[in-house]
């Protein structure tokens, strides 16, 4: 009875946050934007970081913070101010993208060799998931909502070893379809309208979660 009602719990939670994975959000905005300007290393670092950023959220949900965080209104518009403050400065970097004037595959050249290093698109991916107060939010409404209490807290570690495998494995598809050669270059042909149009999604999301402050 006790491992029925343990399955079924993973299940449901599984279920809810693949949904919420695939849905684009700012980690699909910078993986996007990271695979396609610098490659698949690039891009895939970026996945890896997200992925990880994910444990943040994990750990102080676990640690009961997180509650903490949603009853304190200071603590939560604090978090959403930073998070909103990094997504600004990663939109403002994109929406400064210059118009290429060589050819697409110099361009593609161009970028390879001024891609970030793999511990900078790693921590951009993290600081990318890790910030965003949202994630904080669904964290602790999912493991409310679908975790029991009584669950043992190994294996409510293990569910968010789950979640954070899932998140690294999905977007390192992200990055491995947006950083194929044909798919790539084709980004390329209009790149600076393309890392633009990414400068703007991010902007949006970083207004609706400054906006949140106010409300």
């Amino acid at each position: 009875m006790q491992l029925s009602r343990h399955v079924g719990e993973f299940l449901a939670l599984a279920s809810i946050h693949f949904l919420a994975v695939v849905a684009p959000g700012p980690d699909f905005a910078v993986t996007v934007s990271q695979s396609v300007r610098f490659g698949r290393r690039s891009g895939i670092f970026t996945a890896l970081g997200i992925g990880s950023g994910i444990s943040v959220h994990v750990l102080y949900t676990l640690a009961g913070i997180g509650a903490l965080m949603h009853a304190n209104e200071q603590l939560l518009a604090l978090a959403r101010l930073a998070g909103g403050a990094y997504l600004v400065h990663l939109a403002v970097q994109l929406l400064r993208a210059r118009r290429h004037s060589a050819l697409p595959g110099e361009t593609l050249q161009r970028d390879a060799a001024a891609a970030p290093s793999n511990a900078r698109a790693f921590l951009t991916g993290f600081l990318t998931n890790a910030t965003n107060p949202k994630a904080t939010l669904f964290f602790l409404s999912i493991f409310t909502a679908v975790v029991n209490p009584e669950t043992p807290l190994a294996l409510q570690s293990l569910y968010g070893f789950w979640m954070c495998t899932v998140n690294a494995l999905w977007f390192c598809l992200v990055a491995l379809f947006f950083s194929h050669g044909a798919i790539r270059l084709r980004f390329v042909e209009f790149g600076h309208w393309f890392e633009r149009a990414m400068g703007l999604i991010l902007l949006a999301f970083a207004a609706r979660l400054l906006l949140s402050i106010l409300d």
